[in-house]
């Protein structure tokens, strides 16, 4: 590897593992664990309920997980699942936990809007498609890999 490509990938790096620190620093300010951050923000960003399943795949974290986090938050009274048609489960939250999620998730989101109210709509498009052809092309790397 080319030394500009290891500096280039170096600082990629780096990028990538402070802006996880700032999503687990806007954690602890607002008082949520971030796997609980997670299944709120998920919920949220999908109009207040969603799938379980909607909660595992866009979150990109272990069901394991999920699972730890989701029932806290069923203990704390904030969600509650209920069961949609065939095998799957729709995730709820309560009249406590839409209040909750305004104090923790909605913030979170309303801070990366205002983040993104300062880029152009080209700036922001130009981002999503680097972000998709990094990981389609990542995604291709890994599959190559063996056990």
């Amino acid at each position: 590897m080319k030394k500009s490509t290891f500096e280039k990938l170096h600082r990629i790096n780096y990028l990538g593992a402070e802006m996880d620190a700032l999503y687990h620093q806007a954690c602890r300010r607002l008082g949520i664990s971030d796997s609980a951050m997670i299944v709120l923000y998920t919920i949220y960003d999908n109009g207040g309920t969603c799938l379980l399943s909607h909660i595992y795949k866009q979150s990109g974290v272990s069901k394991q997980t999920i699972n730890s986090a989701m029932r806290k938050l069923e203990n704390d009274g904030i969600l509650y699942l209920e069961q949609e048609n065939g095998r799957g489960k729709r995730v709820r939250l309560t009249s406590d936990g839409t209040d909750y999620v305004e104090k923790t998730a909605a913030r979170l989101y309303a801070a990366e809007c205002e983040v993104f109210s300062d880029w152009a709509g080209e700036e922001i498009d130009t981002y999503i498609r680097f972000m998709e052809k990094f990981n389609d092309m990542f995604r291709i790397q890994i599959d190559k890999m063996e056990d």
